[in-house]
């Protein structure tokens, strides 16, 4: 069974910087493709970034592309997404995931595995 821990979450402002990371546990951790996702209050969740095993390819939502970068340590086990200049709309509880397909799509169907989620609030 593998497990997924976000970390990192919290308040910041518009215009900061802010870096989640998902612990996995296990040895797997090298062969997973891992992703993020997030849900705002009232809406459905939706993909942010995915990187498959090798880290060599990464996909990311329009919504984010160019602020948010997603990477992977496999010494660590851990997946990271660096998030900069956040806005209010990046308001939501993120998600990492994770599945052994070797998807990096954005089909929340695609992922095995959940974490638990980290609240990110921006405020204006």
């Amino acid at each position: 069974q593998v497990q997924l821990v976000e970390s990192g979450g919290g308040l910041v402002q518009t215009g900061d910087s802010l870096t989640l990371a998902c612990a996995t546990s296990g040895s797997i951790f090298s062969w997973l493709t891992m992703g993020w996702f997030r849900q705002a209050p009232g809406k459905e969740r939706e993909f942010v970034s995915a990187i498959n095993w090798r880290g060599g390819t990464t996909n990311y939502a329009d919504s984010v592309k160019g602020r948010f970068i997603i990477s992977r340590d496999s010494v660590r086990s851990t997946m990271y997404l660096k998030m900069n200049s956040l806005q209010p709309e990046d308001t939501a509880v993120y998600y990492c995931a994770a599945n052994v397909k070797g998807v990096t799509g954005p089909r929340t169907s695609n992922y095995d595995y959940w974490g638990q989620g980290t609240q990110v609030t921006v405020s204006s």
